[in-house]
């Protein structure tokens, strides 16, 4: 006769696999910091989903290079006294 054996699941080597995964993320997040960058995390409104949409479509940037490129491109509408203008442009039409 054969002798079966049933294979339960190995909690350990799931919390082994979580521990891996956070490990990978952290190190991950500790290099990105090296490389003197930040991460940025907030919630955007329908409209603002919606224009990061199509500069996203229409331009190619990765998730990173949008957001960088948007503080960039704010920070020089600051500089230039253009921040008023853009606000009034993004009312009027409804962005």
């Amino acid at each position: 006769m054969t002798e079966q054996t049933t294979k339960t699941p190995n909690k350990s080597s799931s919390t082994d696999k979580a521990k891996a995964n956070a490990d990978k993320q952290r190190r991950f997040r500790e290099r990105q910091k090296e490389a003197g960058k930040k991460l940025v995390r907030g919630y955007v409104s329908p409209e603002a989903k919606a224009c990061y949409d199509e500069i996203r479509d229409k331009t190619g940037w990765t998730d990173s290079e949008a957001m960088s490129n948007a503080m960039r491109l704010m920070y020089a509408a600051y500089k230039c006294g253009q921040i008023k203008l853009l606000n009034e442009w993004l009312r009027k039409n409804n962005r």
